[in-house]
């Protein structure tokens, strides 16, 4: 009897951490995902440069295509244990346990073979100053596209101010993906009538921000670390639910049932008192 409470208790376990695996899953994906656009126009903005290196440190072990690809790897394993689990399967719990082990093994050695603090300061966001220069150029047209994505996403103008526009461009005004509310004209409007309707921010502090790690990157990194303790706890249950259900089946082959048919109760019949 306690032996079928185990089998069902690591079942329905089973059963939650493998849902805890897709959804899991899904939200690494997603938010690597959503890191993406931002990191490229940060990388292009910053290339050959100090802060180039800090980012792709900061950001390569979350995102290293091996890591991405284990968890699509996760969503198929954790379909192949919901299976075993709810069948009773031992080969299908057997490979279920040997792929946990095995993704296990290589999100560690992709974590810390990846792993490294960068070395950036504040300073460095400086040089993205070299980088205003070029802007509105016909044949920088990829930096104007990198200045205005980066604005616009960060929320923010210039360095420093939005006046860095003025001094290391010829131009009259900020472009106008320094608006807060973006429309042709805007930043000029903004600049002779209303300066608050202009990123009162640099894109230097934020952009230093985000190298150094932004919440969606600590979240991706709480989210790794969650899996590896929800692998560890799956691979624990389903050990356990393949010995249970091994000396299950022990126990019904070495006691098979009886074909003879048993005798017959014997009955007393008393003779009456005469």
């Amino acid at each position: 009897m306690a032996r079928r409470d185990a089998v069902r208790c690591a079942r329905v376990l089973l059963y939650a951490l493998n849902l805890l695996f897709w959804l899991m899953s899904a939200c690494v994906l997603g938010v690597a995902a959503w890191i993406r656009d931002p990191l490229n126009s940060v990388l292009t903005l910053t290339a050959h440069t100090r802060l180039e290196e800090a980012a792709l440190l900061s950001y390569s072990s979350p995102l290293h295509p091996v890591l991405l690809s284990v968890c699509c790897f996760l969503i198929i394993i954790a379909m192949v244990g919901f299976c075993g689990a709810l069948r009773g399967d031992l080969l299908l719990l057997a490979w279920y346990f040997c792929s946990l082990l095995l993704v296990f093994c290589v999100e560690l050695a992709s974590a810390v073979w990846t792993y490294e603090q960068p070395s950036v300061q504040i300073s460095d966001m400086i040089s993205l100053k070299s980088r205003m220069q070029n802007y509105g150029l016909q044949r920088y047209q990829w930096l104007t596209h990198t200045w205005d994505s980066i604005q616009t996403q960060f929320q923010c103008c210039g360095v420093i101010y939005f006046t860095d526009w003025l001094e290391m461009t010829e131009m009259d005004t900020p472009p106008d993906s320094c608006c807060s509310n973006q429309y042709p004209g805007c930043a000029g409007h903004a600049h002779l009538h209303d300066l608050s309707d202009l990123h009162q921010e640099g894109c230097g502090p934020r952009v230093f921000s985000f190298v150094r790690g932004c919440g969606a990157l600590q979240a991706l990194r709480l989210l790794g670390v969650a899996l590896g303790v929800a692998q560890i706890v799956a691979m624990a249950l389903s050990l356990t639910l393949m010995w249970a259900l091994s000396y299950e089946r022990r126990d019904l082959t070495s006691d098979p049932p009886s074909d003879t048919p048993s005798d017959p109760p014997l009955t007393l019949e008393m003779e009456p008192l005469t």
